[in-house]
Formats: C-alpha cells, structure tokens, sequence
C-alpha cells in the first residue's frame, strides 16, 4: 500500500499543475504567448476561448476529470472500472467545460452500448490523471494494472497505454528515491525504437531552451508531440516554479504536459517546492 498521505500530494501537486497551466492551455499563437497578459508568478485566468467562463484557481478538463476520480476512489479500496465508467459518463452529461474529442466519443460509445467504450484516442492528457489510483493500489503491478483500466475508459489506443505505462513505471522509480534522468534511461529499452529516439533527443534537448524545444517537439496534444516534451521539462529542471513558468510560456496543451511532469517531479520532493499562492486551487484535497 503506498503511503496515503504521500498519495494525497500527489493528486494535489497534478491539480495545481493543471490550474497553473490553464492561463494558457491551448494558446499557439506566438504573438499572443509573447505578449499575452499573464502573470507568470501566479494562478490566471484562460487565455483561450476553450475555457471561456473559467477564473483563476479552477481547472481544464483534465484537472476537472482527475478531480472526479480523486472524488470517486475517496471512499473505495479497489478500482472498479465499470462503476467509475458510469460515474464519469453521469459527471460529463451534465459538464459545463470542454468536452474534447475523447470523451465525445467514449460518451458517444457508452450511450449506444459499444463495448470497449472508449475512444481511440492518441492525447497526452490521460496519463497526468493517474495519481488517485495510487490509493488504491495495494502493489506496483495492481497500480500498472489500474492504470491501464483507467486510459481504456477514454483513451483506448495502444499508443495511449504504452504511454501511461512508461510514466507510470517511471512515478514508482522516483517514488522509490531514484534520479529521474537516471530512471528514464533504465526503462528506455523495455520499449520500441520510436520511442526510445524521442527519449533521447528529448534528454539531450535539456541543453536547450524550453520554448524552441517544446516548439520542435510539437506543443499539441497527441503523444507524438507532448511525449518529448515531458522528458525534457523533467531532465532540464531542478526547480518546480521555473519548470511550469518555462512550460506555461511554450503555450499548446500546457497542463499534460504540466500535470505528468509534475507528477514525476515532485514523487520525492516536498510540498514546499510549490509557490504558497498557487494553493489556492477550487477544491480541497
């Protein structure tokens, strides 16, 4: 069982992630990122009109629905997948944020009895909504296991599991106490050639800047772009607040790439590396 507390925290650091990325979640214009009203060393309200109605301490989507999963596992010790499936379709029915193109689909699949019914979607975003599992993961393998089940509900693509499934082993390293930059290699060759390249261009990118490296990546939303993107923010930073500003300021789909970095980087770390002011985020944990 892993430390509840510790648990805790880490569902708390991703949802600050994903309210300090909501500024400028999904801005890509260069312009605009350049001279966009923010203030970098606070929480802000959307830029963009995706998140139009949102103030300054709420979420995206993805903060909204890891939040939902952190609400429907608070009383439970294991994770039923079914239930949370319909618990998640009864919460998007009635949602006044964005609903991507995922869950479209998967609500889509579940109203017309499609089984599996989740989408065949390729985003990032899924993996950073992992950490409420923990609490209910009496193992490393039944963590990896649940994890899995939770991107099939909406993200069931083979890429988006393979995904999930690096992050995931790469969180129980660091939580163990190992270097980041370290873990990543030790779990580079358990996975194909393509991704092994991404890993190393994006560990040797540390060297270069965050917004022309995040541009070369791609700053979208799909895996192809935001994987490298994560590795670097994770291999070039040794301070959390400089790495969510650098990330914020690349602009795109800011909070996955926010919220699994997060994650990651602060599994060993204490809560003190988070600015008091960004805190004060819409819910309590």
């Amino acid at each position: 069982m892993f430390e509840q507390k510790k648990v805790k925290e880490l569902v708390l650091f991703s949802l600050v992630a994903d309210s300090y990325s909501l500024g400028t979640h999904w801005v890509y214009d260069e312009k605009q990122l350049a001279n966009a009203n923010v203030n970098w060393e606070n929480l802000n309200a959307p830029l963009a009109i995706w998140h139009k109605g949102k103030v300054a301490g709420e979420f995206t989507h993805y903060g909204d629905q890891t939040y939902w999963l952190y609400e429907f596992l608070k009383d439970k010790d294991i994770f039923d997948v079914k239930d949370y499936m319909f618990y998640w379709y009864e919460n998007m029915k009635t949602y006044n944020g964005y609903i991507d193109g995922a869950s479209k689909n998967t609500m889509q699949n579940i109203a017309n009895g499609i089984i599996p019914s989740g989408s065949s979607s390729t985003d990032l975003s899924i993996v950073g909504r992992i950490a409420p599992l923990l609490k209910v993961s009496n193992t490393k393998e039944e963590f990896l296991e649940n994890v899995d089940k939770l991107v099939k509900v909406t993200h069931n693509s083979l890429k988006a599991v393979t995904c999930a499934r690096f992050f995931a082993k790469l969180l129980l390293l660091v939580l163990d106490g190992k270097d980041i930059e370290q873990s990543i290699v030790s779990l580079k060759d358990e996975f194909d050639s393509s991704v092994q390249k991404i890993i190393d261009k994006a560990i040797a990118s540390k060297e270069k800047g965050t917004y022309e490296t995040i541009r070369d990546f791609g700053p979208a939303c799909d895996i192809d772009e935001g994987f490298g993107g994560v590795i670097h923010l994770l291999c070039k930073y040794k301070n959390l607040k400089d790495m969510l500003i650098c990330n914020s300021k690349a602009g795109g789909d800011t909070s996955s790439r926010a919220m699994i970095a997060t994650l990651i980087f602060m599994a060993n770390k204490p809560i003190s590396q988070i600015p008091q002011n960004w805190l004060a985020i819409k819910v309590i944990i």
